[in-house]
């Protein structure tokens, strides 16, 4: 990994993505059963805190995985709708929280404009090369309604980026996840770091909440 983001070439770039959706696909049996018990409680609440308007909410779960959040949105009644590049990911997904997912790579998405209220990204879109971001960024601001939210939760970093484990990762300290997300157009709401109560060296996960300005 460096901390000197290269340019990569459209194959490249799709390389990266295959790759990493590749990894998901092999491992989404052993990271449901790693991942369905987490208490991502405090993610939940500053993400539907942060939405305006009355409930029930139109909601975007970007990276939906298994579909842990999706479900958890359902049953509290809202309008959920994932998002994966992971065949695997997508059948568990559907099967588990009865939701609409739609099979896209985060590098190639078409997205309905101005329709969610909110976006919800739980450890995704950290996989995203940099030079790649501000498009991505750009089509989640669109979807979004006038003052809608993004949530995202990373691996916080010092602006390393390569492949890490057999994935595409960017580990962004708050300073330049901070410069990508507001150069494309989003006002930030708060941050803080996970998981809570603990000194910040134990707090590995950036979470960020944002409104479409």
């Amino acid at each position: 990994m460096s901390r000197i983001p290269r340019r990569y070439d459209a194959e490249q770039v799709r390389r990266f993505s295959d790759t990493t959706i590749a990894y998901y696909d092999r491992f989404a049996l052993a990271f449901r059963n790693g991942t369905r018990d987490h208490d991502v409680n405090q993610n939940y609440a500053a993400f539907l805190d942060a939405i305006e308007g009355n409930p029930p909410y139109s909601i975007l779960d970007l990276g939906c995985g298994p579909g842990r959040d999706l479900s958890h949105f359902r049953s509290l009644g809202h309008e959920a709708v994932g998002l994966d590049g992971s065949w695997q990911f997508v059948a568990m997904a559907r099967s588990h929280s009865q939701c609409e997912v739609l099979r896209q790579d985060f590098l190639a998405m078409q997205l309905p404009e101005s329709h969610f209220d909110g976006v919800f990204a739980n450890a995704s879109l950290f996989h995203i090369p940099s030079q790649e971001l501000p498009k991505v960024l750009l089509e989640l601001l669109k979807t979004l309604k006038p003052r809608g939210v993004l949530f995202s939760s990373n691996p916080r970093g010092n602006n390393e980026e390569g492949l890490s484990d057999g994935r595409y990762a960017c580990f962004f300290d708050l300073d330049t996840w901070r410069d990508y997300v507001t150069s494309a157009g989003f006002v930030e709401v708060g941050h803080y770091y996970r998981p809570p109560g603990l000194p910040r060296h134990k707090q590995p996960w950036l979470a960020t909440v944002w409104r479409k300005g």
